[in-house]
């Protein structure tokens, strides 16, 4: 691959190659499909889980609501219990959407075109390279039958492995719990068929390691699944740049992570040194990848560790996975910024090599828009429940925009108006901020001044 090639893989959300104005109109169209996808997916499992025979329990029809939204953007937020408010059959209908909606809108439907023509019409093609950030180097139809071969593989695997355990550990109905808890671990859900999550098995090794690799499979993203696949089937050397660029950064951020937990968490003082690194492995993990798994009372966590973990949410998994928040690119890709400002360099490298202005544009926006998003859902919060306290309201907030599912408690306390905003951030969060804007965004078709383009920062 020679140096252009390796320029255009770090996909942060645009092309390199079009100007900024370009891009935003050729991504508007399929932006906006997705976001039609995202919402028709959520109103059919509002239907589906608003009839008696999903309802274990009379159910509010915001609380179903609720949950879709939950199940679809992959959160595993819920205002009330999952295992307990629905039957058998309800627990099958969130288990599709969290499917669904971990694989995402375009692939089941483009697999099943390529399984009936082996191709891919233009537009789909364009709306697929929107919604996983595709590089160029990577064609859409390999990578959708990856995504589907891989997760299937991953999620059978992860099942047969849970079974034992969860048997052993007492659970009733444990071959469904297994695949339950194995799909929303992959597709980074968070969902869970117990109000405790996993904190009974804070000290079992293959359930933490099991649901572990599962949701860093998924968080990694489906870029480094293909071009695996294509460095297997022999059509490359070597793995791309973005593909180590995600290696790169989800194993710095679980290994930091790690660490600070494992000093800064006085609750695990007490721990065993091997059970107390687990623990904080798996929590650090938990956020890291978006999964919202628990082994550990989130509620009563020092702030220290709450701090770990909103770094951890906000930066979130990588493009073209299951999981949500920044994401590990759009962040290397500002560290790259950064140093480059601070060292008084013209371009601006990551791993050495450099980032395009169109992609550092790209990353620079999603922050944006990311902090705005939060810092308007955190102020509407505030006003809604002014009983909560503020952290538990922040945490509520990155966590829901992040996809990640973990809580402090608040969810099931909210007010109505603060379900809806939860609900509008999942969206958001699932869709990716940037999809999102270009997706409500007016285009702008006037001419650009050139007058006078001096600004002082």
């Amino acid at each position: 691959m020679d140096l252009q090639k390796s320029l255009q893989s770090l996909k942060i959300a645009v092309g390199a190659e079009e100007s900024p104005a370009q891009v935003s109109r050729e991504r508007a169209g399929p932006a906006k499909l997705l976001l039609v996808g995202y919402l028709s997916y959520i109103v059919a499992g509002w239907i589906a889980l608003s009839f008696g025979f999903s309802q274990a329990k009379p159910l509010s029809p915001l609380d179903t609501l609720f949950t879709a939204v939950s199940a679809v953007s992959t959160t595993g937020l819920t205002s009330i219990d999952t295992g307990t408010s629905y039957t058998f059959a309800g627990q099958i209908v969130v288990l599709l959407l969290i499917q669904f909606g971990g694989i995402g809108y375009m692939t089941g439907s483009s697999f099943l075109f390529l399984s009936l023509r082996h191709h891919l019409s233009e537009t789909q093609e364009k709306t697929a390279r929107t919604a996983y950030s595709l590089p160029d180097s990577i064609t859409p139809q390999l990578f959708i039958r990856s995504v589907i071969l891989f997760t299937f593989a991953c999620e059978a695997v992860g099942a047969a492995a849970l079974y034992p355990i969860l048997k052993a550990g007492g659970e009733a109905s444990p071959l469904w719990s297994a695949i339950f808890h194995s799909i929303s671990a992959f597709c980074t859900a968070g969902f869970s068929l117990r109000s405790d999550s996993f904190a009974p098995y804070v000290a079992n090794v293959p359930l933490n390691l099991t649901l572990s690799a599962l949701s860093i499979l998924g968080a990694m993203g489906f870029i480094v699944v293909t071009d695996i696949v294509r460095r297997i089937a022999g059509r490359t050397s070597h793995l791309g740049f973005t593909s180590k660029v995600i290696a790169r950064m989800t194993a710095f951020l679980l290994v930091i992570g790690t660490l600070l937990i494992f000093v800064a968490e006085p609750s695990l003082a007490g721990m065993p040194p091997w059970e107390r690194l687990q623990a904080a492995f798996f929590q650090a993990m938990s956020a890291s990848t978006t999964v919202g798994f628990n082994t550990l009372d989130i509620g009563g966590l020092s702030n220290a560790t709450l701090v770990v973990l909103l770094f951890l949410m906000f930066v979130g998994a990588s493009p073209a996975g299951t999981g949500g928040g920044l994401k590990t690119t759009s962040f290397a890709a500002l560290i790259g910024l950064v140093r480059s400002t601070l060292k008084g360099r013209s371009s601006v490298r990551f791993f050495k090599r450099e980032v395009p202005p169109a992609q550092l544009q790209a990353a620079t926006t999603s922050l944006a828009c990311y902090c705005g998003a939060l810092t308007i859902a955190i102020f509407l919060l505030s006003l809604t429940e002014p009983v909560a306290d503020f952290d538990k309201i922040v945490f509520e907030a990155v966590s829901a925009i992040g996809t990640v599912g973990l809580s402090m408690g608040l969810t099931s306390d909210l007010t109505v108006i603060g379900k809806l905003i939860l609900i509008a951030l999942m969206i958001v969060g699932r869709l990716g901020v940037l999809t999102f804007g270009l997706a409500t965004a007016v285009p702008d078709e006037s001419r650009e001044e050139e007058a006078d383009n001096d600004l002082a920062v």
